[in-house]
């Protein structure tokens, strides 16, 4: 492996570093105080210089060494991610600015984040109005919503928001970079959300039965999308309908499959492929007339209807 290489892998184990250690919950020091007879547990973190403590909740044993757990993994990605900074500074790897059309990207995405993770709700079939849908990223949680709605709209946040890093958006969009946001998409659901899928699955409202994937067979493939020499929309589109169509994962697909797509877009200033709320039946339709054979451009002309670029109005 060349240094260019190595300087990359590093990039997207130091995003993935970072990604996990923002999912933990509880992260700092495990503290039990005691008002009134009673025992309350809170957890203690530095914070620009001053030392906070968080509340957490009643003492429990239980939660007490979910604490002390999610503290040991907390000091342990921390000391991984200072030996990944030390491999590349011994590189030679240095901080460089993005391309200013990269960022114009990465801007359109982040401003438009509510609207997108509304968007990709309705896509998934969750019953949610956008209020509902800007209240959980908010806030983290809705009282009229399913926990497992709730639990993906929280997912599709944490997705977008480790593919809009800036380690992230120098990294290739490869197997390992879909993989990862799978595994992410399927937090809380499945322990291993981003390994291939093993069993057989069927699609709702099509006869299209995908095949048992092989890891050797989806990493070639999206090598092989990546560098057909093709126009980079259609590229991009390209490596959405594999994803979809191949079904890869267990579940979070179509999920992982969008975000996987505005990955290669946003980091070759393409702009983004949003697929509207409104638009979504019409979508479906199109993809089952594609997953069988029996319509492959009416799909893609309507992806290349959904683009949406930085700058337009």
């Amino acid at each position: 492996m060349n240094t260019f290489e190595n300087i990359q892998d590093l990039l997207r184990i130091r995003a993935e570093l970072k990604t996990r250690l923002s999912l933990i919950p509880y992260d700092g020091s495990a503290e039990i105080k005691t008002i009134n007879d009673k025992k309350y547990l809170y957890v203690r973190k530095r914070d620009g210089g001053r030392i906070k403590s968080t509340y957490v909740g009643l003492y429990s044993d239980e939660l007490y060494n979910l604490l002390l757990r999610n503290s040991s993994e907390a000091r342990s990605l921390r000391k991984q991610l200072r030996q990944v900074e030390k491999e590349l500074a011994l590189l030679g790897y240095s901080e460089e600015d993005l391309p200013k059309e990269t960022i114009l990207n990465l801007e359109l995405a982040r401003a438009n984040m509510k609207t997108i993770i509304y968007d990709q709700a309705v896509l998934e079939g969750i019953r949610a109005s956008f209020q509902n849908v800007e209240s959980v990223l908010d806030n983290g949680k809705i009282y009229n919503m399913k926990a497992d709605d709730v639990q993906k709209i929280l997912n599709l946040k944490h997705s977008w928001e480790f593919v809009l890093d800036k380690d992230v958006i120098l990294a290739p969009s490869d197997y390992y970079l879909s993989s990862y946001i799978a595994k992410i998409v399927n937090e809380g659901f499945y322990l291993e959300g981003g390994r291939i899928r093993t069993v057989p699955v069927t699609i709702g409202g099509s006869t299209y039965v995908p095949p048992i994937p092989s890891e050797y067979e989806v990493k070639e493939k999206i090598r092989a999308i990546v560098n057909s020499g093709k126009d980079k929309t259609d590229i991009a589109i390209d490596l959405i309908l594999y994803v979809m169509k191949t079904q890869i994962y267990n579940d979070g697909n179509k999920r992982t499959a969008v975000i996987f797509g505005n990955h290669y877009m946003i980091a070759n200033a393409l702009g983004l492929i949003v697929i509207p709320f409104d638009k979504v039946s019409e979508f479906k339709k199109k993809l089952v007339l594609y997953y069988e054979g029996r319509d492959l451009e009416s799909v893609r002309d309507f992806l290349k209807s959904c683009l949406v670029k930085a700058g337009a109005d």
